[in-house]
């Protein structure tokens, strides 16, 4: 399931694995059926059906087979005129067909057929359109006043939207992978946050610390959340110490700092601990990201930061890759690249914000350094087994 909707706005909605979107205002489900040429297609029961998010953003596509070809469903949100939800049919096949939504409280830039629906059991509202051949239809809801009508014209594209996705994710810090597969698992974590809102504290403290300081790094406000980070760090801080916790702690200080809480940085920073934890080598569940970025760049409780702490996934290995704007402190971030010259990894690096002393324990346990930019050439590495979701299995460590 995935959550669409507009940033600033409320209407939300959840879309399932075979396109149907389920408004969260309790109005009724928007499903889609294809009159092919061989047979009615119902998307939830065709075994060919496949969904893939854009770019990791919140717009969906979702494909089944017809003959010839493919049925294209995309659906995505905007902020035009306070709020629609558009539906883009794509016939990708040498067939016409006409597909049929189950609502009649549509925007659509053409009428709809006029021919009886025969062969499949819909909803008397039900409205039925022709999709010739390599052609495109769309259709729209209207957020919190659904009627039917004519479509508004320059709607932002599924492209466009999920560009500005790609935006708004990458503030919370950008990075340029060997695998496009991360990334878009990074933006959809992020996305899905960013329409749903943290966990609620009292069901996951931890997750809620973590959850808050990547809202504020995607754009959110820093001062309405403190009250609540407060409270949680409160909580938090009677905790066993754990590299999530750490984590939790780190993210609530860049908060408080954004928010301008001097005091409340200072107390803090006193329960932080100065030994980290080691991380997990899988993402425990809740933690996905968190525990990516960890890998990438982590702040330890004695001031410092460490790159690459859990060492580089053996498909990296000769790959060029950077990372721009990865928190290591409460106002603070590091930018690097890796280059290879041989087997040997360089980096370039630059710190944003107060100096912050960089270490890699496991790329290059010999290596620090106190400079807030400059470069060094790291030692060749050596292949360790290891695995772990959404990161490619075997890490490597250094000597």
């Amino acid at each position: 399931m995935s959550t669409i909707g507009v940033l600033g706005g409320r209407w939300r909605a959840t879309v399932s694995p075979a396109g149907g979107v389920e408004p969260w205002d309790g109005s009724a489900p928007l499903d889609w059926f294809i009159a092919a040429d061989d047979r009615w297609h119902v998307p939830a029961d065709e075994p060919t059906v496949r969904q893939r998010r854009i770019d990791g953003a919140p717009v969906i596509e979702t494909r089944i087979k017809v003959p010839n070809g493919d049925a294209v469903h995309r659906v995505w949100c905007v902020a035009d005129g306070g709020g629609y939800t558009v539906v883009e049919i794509e016939n990708d096949s040498s067939l016409p067909f006409a597909v049929a939504f189950n609502r009649s409280d549509l925007l659509s830039s053409r009428p709809p057929a006029t021919v009886p629906i025969h062969g499949i059991e819909l909803p008397a509202d039900s409205v039925v359109l022709p999709v010739g051949h390599r052609s495109t239809i769309r259709v729209a809801l209207a957020h919190g006043h659904s009627v039917a009508g004519p479509l508004p014209d320059r709607l932002s594209s599924p492209m466009q939207v999920a560009r500005g996705w790609t935006a708004v994710i990458d503030a919370a810090g950008r990075m340029v992978l060997p695998e496009d597969a991360i990334l878009d698992r990074i933006a959809q974590l992020r996305g899905e946050l960013a329409l749903n809102g943290p966990v609620e504290p009292q069901d996951d403290v931890i997750g809620f610390l973590v959850d808050v300081g990547q809202l504020v790094r995607l754009g959110e406000r820093a001062d309405p959340w403190v009250p609540d980070i407060a409270a949680a760090v409160a909580d938090a801080a009677r905790l066993t110490p754990t590299w999530d916790a750490g984590a939790a702690l780190d993210a609530a200080a860049a908060v408080l700092a954004r928010a301008g809480e001097a005091r409340a940085l200072r107390d803090l920073k006193r329960l932080r601990w100065t030994q980290p934890t080691s991380l997990p080598a899988a993402a425990p569940a809740g933690r996905e990201l968190v525990w990516f970025e960890q890998r990438i760049a982590r702040a330890i409780g004695d001031g410092t930061a460490d790159l690459l702490g859990a060492g580089l996934p053996t498909s990296w290995l000769g790959a060029n890759f950077e990372v721009y704007g990865m928190p290591i402190g409460p106002e603070t971030t590091v930018s690097y690249a890796v280059r290879w010259h041989g087997d040997r990894p360089a980096v370039l690096w630059e710190l944003d914000g107060p100096t912050v002393p960089l270490t890699a324990s496991v790329v290059a346990p010999e290596w620090s350094t106190v400079e807030p930019k400059g470069e060094a050439l790291w030692p060749a590495p050596v292949a360790i087994a290891s695995s772990g979701p959404s990161m490619p299995s075997g890490d490597i460590s250094f000597n």
